[in-house]
């Protein structure tokens, strides 16, 4: 790739022509770009920054690229930024970013050291190379990387460069409850439990942020958010992370921060979600990090089973957090809500509980006893 020389270089002739041409080259792009699939990943970026492409650099997380499907896998379909399933077809062209990519249920992958081919290990629009995958997911859908998007003056454009205005990590309003949802493994129920309790709040009459601070970039989250009646909803992905797998811990409690700063403002409740298990390191680190935990005023943990209800309630007591509730997919069977309840001392919550204009509201202003091993709902009224 060749950069735009400098002005004294070159005489008025000389330069007139490069500008054309360069301007030229920079109009085919766009124009290739319009003609392109764009990811949900790439929803904050304007396209209008891209001038050329960089075929040589070496691709760091963050990083756009525009990318040829090579052969349909796993997903088939890459999610628009307005959160469309587009059918994608051996051939295409795709936008999508640089991501690493931890889902014990799909695809462990991480950034590539070159531009070589390489996978599409979530459909929100994420490229990495594949380490390892479960069992039960097909391989995923190839792609070659025809170029990382870059400005007039070569600089490589990275998610980070678009980010939303959020708040300053002190700005949060004390009078803002702000309830954590963890879980104890992907597909516990966190997102489904998360709706459900914006949506009970909302009946009562309260004001709801929502955001989702870790995981991999997808719009499915944030919409179930505002479709269940937050008013302000908004995930990692505004502050520049295609996927928080591999976030410096330091760089993941300031953002996850500032985000639960913004939702919090102006809201009576503020639901924050966390993804993946407790043991996945992004949210382990993020749960015992004394700046998240200081701001949190009550835990919920999503759980598959009675006993992984048991392993997260004792996992998030020993490490101090307010715990009150336990919900998601364990409250399915009724069985299995006494198996829980009997193990942790703690209320499970159904889905129905959740919505209820009355209860909500009394599982995020109860009483919360911070305190390790102490039981951390201290009353539900």
């Amino acid at each position: 790739m060749e950069n735009m020389k400098g002005i004294d270089a070159q005489s008025g002739d000389e330069l007139e022509c490069e500008n054309a041409f360069e301007y030229g080259r920079a109009t085919q792009l766009r124009s290739r770009l319009a003609g392109a699939r764009h990811a949900f990943t790439t929803r904050n970026v304007n396209m209008d920054c891209a001038a050329q492409l960089d075929r040589k650099a070496s691709p760091e997380v963050g990083d756009l690229v525009l990318a040829r499907v090579v052969a349909i896998g796993h997903h088939t379909k890459l999610e628009s930024p307005e959160g469309r399933r587009q059918q994608m077809y051996v051939g295409d062209e795709i936008v999508v970013a640089y991501g690493h990519r931890y889902a014990p249920d799909q695809f462990e992958a991480e950034v590539p050291a070159t531009q070589e081919e390489c996978h599409l290990v979530a459909g929100g629009g994420v490229a990495s190379s594949m380490l390892a995958k479960h069992a039960r997911t097909r391989n995923p859908t190839r792609i070659q990387p025809i170029g990382l998007l870059a400005d007039w003056k070569g600089n490589v454009l990275n998610l980070r460069r678009f980010t939303k205005d959020v708040e300053s990590v002190s700005a949060r309003s004390n009078a803002c409850k702000v309830v954590v949802i963890v879980g104890t493994s992907m597909n516990a129920g966190k997102t489904t439990t998360a709706a459900k309790l914006i949506h009970g709040l909302k009946r009562a009459g309260l004001r709801v942020g929502a955001a989702k601070v870790t995981g991999t970039g997808s719009g499915g989250d944030i919409w179930s958010m505002i479709d269940a009646g937050a008013r302000t909803a908004l995930d990692f992905t505004d502050l520049g992370h295609a996927t928080t797998a591999g976030v410096p811990l330091p760089q993941l409690v300031e953002d996850s921060l500032k985000l639960v700063s913004t939702v919090s403002r102006e809201n009576d409740v503020a639901v924050i979600e966390v993804a993946d298990g407790l043991l996945q390191e992004e949210t382990a680190g993020l749960l015992k990090s004394r700046a998240f935990a200081s701001v949190v005023d009550h835990v919920v943990l999503a759980a598959g089973d009675a006993m992984g209800a048991a392993y997260g309630h004792s996992w998030l007591r020993q490490n101090c957090l307010p715990v009150s509730l336990i919900a998601g997919r364990v409250s399915s069977s009724p069985l299995s809500i006494r198996e829980t309840e009997a193990a942790t001392g703690l209320k499970v919550a159904t889905l129905a509980e959740l919505s209820d204009s009355e209860l909500a509201p009394s599982f995020c202003f109860a009483t919360a006893l911070r305190g390790c091993g102490l039981n951390s709902l201290a009353s539900y009224a």
